[in-house]
């Protein structure tokens, strides 16, 4: 993956208006997949285009429409709507490509551009790399004629055929009737939308981070600042708190006490209900390295699989159709429900977990133990040069690590797909012994990089 120019592990990422993150880029974009994804036949071709509420958006998304309408192909904007619901609709409208403006959990400086082919799912690496080598041919190449050019159009009702999805997916037997919900927004693509489903529901809806304007997407709110939903659930009293980020592919649960339950609690639960129900398939669960050696337990004992991706939701969907997963996610709360959606998508997750809580009668906080966390240990550690990952000294820490931990626990050393880190991650029973295995391994990479 170091060669590519363009695309990181999630679409194109970066500080707005610098590379590679500029309108220019953007213009880039449009014309290379414009091009890539019009076939030869000759019916009009379609990409739809979503975005969240960064103040950069306003100048990505009119340099995406015009590489796109410049090869000919129509567009339609909706707004901002979530990722997932960018991915739903590219299938229901049945466009060749479908395009999310949007930096996810990160501050409003980022944002990023995220495609998804017709059948509503992220393009493969190899396609990302196609579209990167045909970006750098000169701007005049493979334009449309003059009366061949896209048309382009706003779609408003976009976010509500998304908030009836979402509903469908709730179960008809049940209501929010009664419940009182806390849901942080992030400021960001579901300040609308999640509201609306959770109220049209039957919720009782306390919402914050419903206010976007452009920078505040994010500040101090959403799933990656959750002690902010945290005082909302105790403030309004709330028998549970949703949070989601910026483009809401993610989620993040409190409980009625204010206690955060991340993504590995919301997977046990949402899996192990399943699989008492039948509705779980291919045999388990798929999460990634980063997912708490608890989780694989629990699951254990009902005689249910954890299968392990590398980080990055795009391997957990990729594990998941080619094993015939219908559960999979991230600690992070990137949750994957392949019954109903083709990539993460908080809000559907969220509805999972409440048909779970009003079925069972009980409280969140009682649901939100699905097992005990062994104790886990994440340390960053910055390098400035070369590979220290390949040094023998390095190796060899690693290797005594991992006899250290054997059979209590785990070791993974990984560098980071953006940053020049290395990141050191250990688990175990034995919490003395995790932080003496992460802080050998630190210092030998330390000493190397």
């Amino acid at each position: 993956m170091g060669d590519r120019k363009y695309f990181g592990t999630d679409g194109i990422r970066g500080r707005a208006n610098t590379l590679p993150m500029t309108a220019e880029v953007a213009l880039r974009v449009g014309l290379a997949a414009g091009r890539l994804f019009m076939s030869q036949d000759d019916r009009r071709h379609l990409v739809v285009i979503g975005k969240d509420t960064r103040l950069s958006g306003y100048m990505i998304e009119p340099a995406l429409v015009a590489g796109f309408a410049s090869v000919g192909m129509d567009v339609r904007t909706f707004g901002p709507i979530p990722t997932p619901g960018v991915a739903m609709m590219t299938r229901s409208m049945r466009a060749d490509l479908g395009v999310m403006i949007s930096a996810s959990h990160n501050d409003y400086a980022d944002n990023g551009i995220k495609l998804f082919g017709p059948d509503g799912y992220k393009l493969s690496d190899e396609t990302e790399l196609t579209i990167e080598a045909m970006m750098d041919q000169p701007l005049d190449q493979g334009l449309a004629p003059s009366a061949r050019l896209g048309r382009v159009k706003r779609i408003d009702e976009a976010p509500a055929r998304y908030i009836e999805i979402a509903k469908a997916a709730f179960p008809k037997s049940l209501s929010l009737q009664g419940l009182r919900i806390a849901v942080d927004c992030a400021n960001g693509a579901a300040y609308r939308v999640a509201p609306t489903t959770l109220f049209e529901l039957g919720a009782e809806v306390c919402a914050v981070g419903v206010s976007p304007n452009g920078t505040n997407i994010n500040a101090d709110c959403g799933s990656t600042h959750p002690h902010t939903l945290a005082a909302a659930v105790k403030e309004y009293r709330a028998d549970i708190g949703i949070a989601l980020d910026g483009d809401a592919d993610r989620l993040i649960i409190c409980d009625e006490k204010g206690q955060i339950v991340d993504g590995d609690q919301i997977m046990a639960m949402i899996g192990l209900d399943w699989a008492r129900r039948g509705r779980l398939t291919g045999g388990g669960v798929v999460a990634t390295v980063m997912s708490n050696l608890g989780l694989e337990r629990v699951l254990k004992a009902q005689d249910l699989t954890l299968e392990r991706t590398s980080v990055g939701d795009r391997y957990v969907m990729e594990r998941m159709r080619g094993g015939g997963f219908n559960l999979g996610g991230e600690q992070s709360g990137h949750l994957i429900l392949h019954d109903y959606a083709t990539t993460g998508d908080g809000l559907m997750a969220a509805l999972q977990v409440l048909a779970v809580m009003v079925e069972s009668g009980r409280p969140m906080s009682e649901l939100a133990r699905q097992f005990d966390p062994v104790p886990q240990l994440l340390k960053n550690v910055r390098y400035t040069a070369g590979k220290p990952l390949e040094a023998a000294t390095v190796k060899a820490a690693i290797a005594d690590g991992e006899a250290r931990l054997n059979g209590t626990g785990r070791l993974l050393v990984r560098p980071s797909g953006t940053e020049k880190l290395i990141r050191v991650m250990a688990e175990g029973d034995d919490e003395a012994l995790v932080r003496a295995v992460v802080a050998d391994v630190s210092a030998a990479v330390q000493a190397a990089g």
